[in-house]
């Protein structure tokens, strides 16, 4: 069995909870434990390791998802944050995923970005984010509400000849969810842009220019909320097995 490494949101210690006040948490949420195990290989958080003990850990890992959740911090990608108190980020899960991806890039181990996970490979790309798409674009579109979550939806065009594009049978024009007020600013080196929504512009999906030697890929959007709007928003599926098919073969590879 696949064992698919996932890459843990955390909780930091706040005097008002009743549960761990005084202790650091770290959690998968539920939808995407669920969206990857649905697929017959192992979902596995990845703990707060230091050092060689969590290199030990990824090791044993046969790719690599970073899931959605806090916002990455301006500072790691050298800018400043436009309100500190909205929008400070987590420089902590930061720097602690940056390690994870670092290894896996360098281990050419398969990695997919969800949502926060899709503008983390920008940043390690050394590109940059819109810290608030309201504020910094003035887009038109609602990507993100706190009511609606994830039955917020708008198109998105797949770009002609690439990855998603062949996975959804050269279609272009879909639909999918979003929840999400950060979004790609400054495109990473190496990097190509997979979709883009056509009412703003803004990119929705990126993949490594050398994707045959290096599957990474991110999408802006939740695969593993689709079942809120089912129809309404693509197949999930595609993605994931996508994903696992590359992990198998790499698996496989290194048995021989």
């Amino acid at each position: 069995m696949l064992k698919i490494g996932l890459t843990p949101c955390f909780l930091y210690p706040d005097p008002e909870r009743k549960v761990f006040s005084k202790k650091s948490l770290v959690y998968i949420e539920k939808d995407m434990a669920s969206y990857v195990g649905s697929a017959g290989c192992m979902p596995i958080l990845i703990p707060d390791l230091k050092g060689p003990h969590l290199e030990r850990f990824l090791e044993q890992l046969d790719g690599f998802i970073f899931q959605g959740g806090s916002d990455i911090c301006p500072t790691t990608y050298g800018e400043e944050p436009v309100d500190k108190e909205r929008w400070p980020g987590d420089p902590y899960r930061d720097k602690f995923e940056l390690k994870v991806l670092d290894f896996a890039y360098k281990n050419k181990k398969p990695v997919l970005g969800i949502c926060r996970g899709m503008q983390l490979i920008n940043v390690f790309f050394k590109g940059t984010l819109y810290q608030d798409l309201i504020l910094e674009t003035k887009t038109p579109l609602v990507h993100r509400s706190q009511e609606q979550y994830d039955k917020v939806k708008h198109p998105i065009s797949l770009s002609k000849e690439g990855v998603l594009s062949s996975l959804y049978d050269g279609k272009q024009d879909v639909t999918v969810n979003s929840v999400h007020h950060q979004g790609v600013k400054k495109l990473g080196k190496n990097l190509k842009v997979e979709a883009i929504c056509p009412v703003d512009k803004l990119v929705e999906a990126i993949s490594y220019e050398k994707f045959e030697e290096s599957y990474i890929l991110g999408v802006q959007w939740h695969p593993e909320f689709s079942e809120t709007l089912k129809d309404e928003v693509i197949d999930p599926t595609p993605i994931l097995q996508s994903f696992l098919e590359k992990a198998e073969a790499l698996r496989k590879r290194k048995s021989e």
